[in-house]
C-alpha cells in the first residue's frame, strides 16, 4: 500500500479515523535497533514540511519500512499543527509531528502531550539539537536570512541589501516589507526572538525595534512559504525568511536573492511522537529513519536545510552555521518565554 498524497484536511481525517493499531513483530522497544525486526502499521503524520518534500521524504521512508504506511497532513504553519495536537489531546488524531522548529515541540512535551523516545541513532546527534529525555529530536537546521526581489530592489532601493536587521528600519522600506506572522510561524517567532538576543535580552530595546519595523511592514503572512511567493511575484520587495527556502526559490529561476544579515538566528527542526499513539512501533520507526544519514542527505537535497548530523554535507551554496555571525540564541529560554513574548509583541505593535 502506498502513501496517500492527498493532503487535504477531509482526506486526512477520514484516513486518521481509520488508523489501525500497529502490529509490530518482536515488540519494538525504545532500545530496539531500526532494523531489529519488521515493523508494520499505519501512522498519521502532522507535517510542517512542504508537499514536494513530503512526497519524496515519505516515499523514501516507505522503501526503508515497507510495512509502515504514512498518511500525511501537510500544513506549512507549525503553530497550527501545535494547536491541533493540543485541542485533540483527549483523542489524538496524529501519531507523529514532524518539521517546524523545536519551539513548537518542546511545549507539547512539557504539557505531557508527547511520548518520550530516545532513538538508537540519536547518539549521533549533538545534545544541543535534542531534548534530553527524547520528547523531541532535532534532525535539521535552518538559518534566518532575507529574500529580496531583484527588480524592485534595484528600481526602488538602488539595489541595496540589508547588512544588518537595523537597515530594515530605514524609511525607504516602508510598505515594501512583509514578515511571517510571529504568532503563527516558527520563522516569525525566531526572527522576533533573534532581536531579543541581539539586544542581549533587553526586551524593551527589542520591542522598540519591532515597533519601528512594524511601521515598514505591509503585511504579516500566515506561512513562511506564502511570504516567499509574494516576493517571487514582486508584490513586495523583501522579507526576513529562511535561507534554505530562499535558495530553493532561487533555484527555480525566480528573480530573487538571498542575504544573511549579521547577528541572525537559526532553528532546529524537530520530530516528536504524539502521546496516546496506537502505532508506537511504527512512529518510532519514523523517528529512527528521520535521523539516519540517508534521510539527512535526502532532506539536504530536497530543501537545502542543514543536518544535525556531522556526517551530512551541506547543500552547495548553502550557508553553514559556522559561516555566519549568529546571536547567542538561548533556545530553551526562547521556548519557555514564547507565549509571554508574543503577547508583549502584540501589545507593542497593536495587533
Amino acid at each position: 500500500m502506498g502513501i496517500d498524497r492527498r493532503y487535504d484536511r477531509r482526506t486526512f481525517l477520514r484516513l486518521a479515523g481509520a488508523t489501525a493499531a500497529v502490529a509490530a513483530c518482536g515488540g519494538a522497544t525504545p532500545t530496539a535497533t531500526a532494523t531489529a525486526a519488521p515493523v508494520a502499521g499505519t501512522i498519521s503524520v502532522y507535517s510542517a514540511l512542504n508537499e514536494s518534500t513530503n512526497n519524496e521524504f515519505f516515499g523514501a521512508f516507505k522503501k526503508a519500512y515497507p510495512g509502515v504506511t504514512a498518511n500525511v497532513l501537510s500544513l506549512a504553519a507549525a503553530g497550527e499543527l501545535q494547536t491541533r495536537i493540543r485541542t485533540e489531546k483527549a483523542s489524538p488524531k496524529a501519531d507523529i509531528f514532524i518539521g517546524g522548529s523545536s519551539e513548537f515541540h518542546d511545549p507539547l512535551g512539557k504539557e505531557g502531550l508527547l511520548e518520550a523516545y530516545i532513538a538508537p541513532n540519536a547518539k549521533d546527534i549533538d545534545a544541543k539539537f535534542k531534548e534530553a529525555t527524547g520528547l523531541w529530536t532535532g534532525w535539521y537546521t535552518g538559518i534566518f536570512g532575507f529574500i529580496s526581489n531583484n527588480d524592485r530592489l534595484s528600481k526602488e532601493l538602488g539595489g541595496k541589501k540589508p547588512a544588518t536587521w537595523d537597515d530594515l528600519l530605514d524609511a525607504s522600506w516602508k510598505g515594501k516589507l512583509i514578515l511571517p506572522d510571529p504568532v503563527k510561524t516558527g520563522g516569525g517567532y525566531i526572527f522576533m526572538a533573534t532581536q531579543i538576543f541581539r539586544f542581549n535580552k533587553d526586551e524593551a530595546k527589542a520591542m522598540d525595534f519591532m515597533k519601528k519595523l512594524h511601521a515598514n511592514i505591509a503585511q504579516y503572512i500566515p506561512t513562511s512559504p506564502g511570504a516567499l511567493t509574494l516576493i517571487d511575484q514582486g508584490q513586495f520587495v523583501g522579507c526576513p525568511n529562511w535561507a534554505h527556502d530562499i535558495l530553493t526559490e532561487k533555484a527555480k529561476g525566480n528573480p530573487i536573492d538571498l542575504t544573511i544579515p549579521t547577528d541572525t538566528g537559526f532553528e532546529v527542526g524537530a520530530i516528536s511522537i504524539v502521546k496516546g499513539t496506537k502505532s508506537l512501533a511504527a512512529a518510532q520507526a519514523l523517528v529512527n529513519w528521520s535521523i539516519t544519514k540517508e534521510a539527512g542527505e535526502l532532506n539536504v537535497k530536497l530543501s537545502n536545510r542543514g543536518s544535525t548530523r556531522t556526517d551530512v554535507a551541506p547543500a552547495a551554496g548553502s550557508p553553514k552555521l559556522t559561516d555566519v555571525k549568529l546571536v547567542n540564541y538561548e533556545r530553551q529560554w526562547a521556548t519557555d518565554n514564547k507565549d509571554r513574548l508574543l503577547k508583549l509583541w502584540q501589545q507593542t505593535v497593536g495587533l
